[in-house]
């Protein structure tokens, strides 16, 4: 009787390591057919709507690049924290609070005199929205390194108090006074929004700074000192300690770098397509952003993959909402999927299976 089981490897295949993150989103778009024929739809028609509208000229792949860009700069912060085994759940509330700096900059810069002068006035949205951010993310790093709280949990019941604080905002002092009582503030100024980057579209400098974000990550990561350190603590806590390395650092460090840059995704956001804060800001960007991290092995170019895979998810599931009536959720069920796969094919990153006989027969 043939049997199978699964074998440590003795170190981890370098190939199923980059190819996991391959072989799970195939996956993904093989189970999306099944789910659109249980749904009752045309799988070809759905695969064509869902994976190859978001593509099918320049301005739909401009709309996936702006969609692209928030989780970019999300999961950019959120891998260096996770490279040292800090976990940071909460870059969703960290986006929040981005965003709400950025938004008290754009509604009151116009009385400092800055509306003349959008240079300064983006410059100081983009710092009060990293800023911000990162304060909001100091919360679990002191209570982590002060008093052994879980920055998991804690990173994570804070989105629920940034959501909150947005909506008293947006229902009450920063309510646009002639939005028909839309949980919104007024509309921002035009000093105060990201100049486009490509005539005819919505994408603005946010993408550029993503991508130098990217790089500058990358060398930290990679080519740095610090980075190395970051690395050591996460794969070897005892040899980092023996070496003298501050886990203590590593929390703050891996913890702020990620609420800063999640802040300053919320300023692009409010400063880009949107335009002003709503009580609807985040879109689940910090949550998606976990799993671009992972998708992306914690390496900047394999975010900057994953988050266009990600955002052709965002879009897909618009796309499949408008032309083949599925509810919205459908989004969130591709995203699902992509992480389901990944950790199913993770395992053979360290794993392997054999096949063979029984010795009873």
């Amino acid at each position: 009787m043939k049997w199978i089981r699964i074998e440590a490897r003795q170190e981890p295949d370098p190939l199923m390591r980059f190819g996991s993150p391959v072989l799970a989103v195939t996956l993904t778009v093989l189970a999306g057919l099944l789910v659109f024929a249980v749904l009752g739809k045309d799988p070809v028609e759905g695969f064509k709507v869902f994976f190859l509208n978001p593509l099918r000229d320049t301005y739909a792949l401009s709309e996936l690049f702006l969609k692209a860009t928030p989780l970019m700069l999300c999961a950019l912060g959120l891998a260096v924290g996770f490279q040292a085994n800090v976990w940071n759940i909460g870059a969703e509330g960290q986006f929040i609070f981005g965003a709400i700096g950025a938004t008290g900059v754009a509604l009151y810069g116009g009385e400092l005199g800055l509306a003349n002068s959008p240079t300064l006035m983006l410059g100081l949205m983009m710092l009060a929205g990293a800023i911000s951010g990162a304060l909001y993310a100091a919360i679990p790093a002191w209570l982590r390194t002060h008093f052994h709280a879980s920055e998991i949990l804690v990173s994570l019941m804070l989105v629920y108090v940034a959501n909150l604080f947005c909506s008293w905002l947006v229902f009450g002092p920063w309510m646009d006074p002639d939005g028909q009582n839309f949980p919104q503030t007024r509309s921002f100024d035009d000093a105060a929004l990201l100049p486009t980057i490509l005539e005819g579209t919505r994408l603005n400098l946010a993408l550029p700074l993503a991508l130098g974000l990217l790089l500058i990550g990358h060398v930290y990561l990679n080519h740095s000192y610090a980075g190395f350190k970051m690395r050591v603590a996460g794969g070897a806590e005892f040899a980092a300690r023996y070496a003298g390395y501050s886990s203590r650092r590593m929390v703050w460090i891996g913890l702020l770098a990620g609420g800063a840059t999640a802040g300053l995704a919320g300023m692009a956001e409010v400063a880009g397509p949107v335009g002003q804060l709503t009580d609807k800001i985040a879109a689940g960007y910090g949550f998606a952003a976990i799993i671009v991290a992972f998708v992306g092995r914690l390496n900047p170019f394999g975010i900057f993959l994953a988050s266009v895979v990600m955002a052709l998810f965002y879009i897909g599931g618009e796309q499949a909402q408008q032309y083949l009536s599925l509810p919205s959720a459908i989004a969130k069920v591709f995203q699902g999927l992509l992480l389901f796969f990944l950790l199913a094919t993770d395992l053979f990153v360290n794993y392997r299976l054999r096949l063979g006989r029984s010795a009873h027969h």
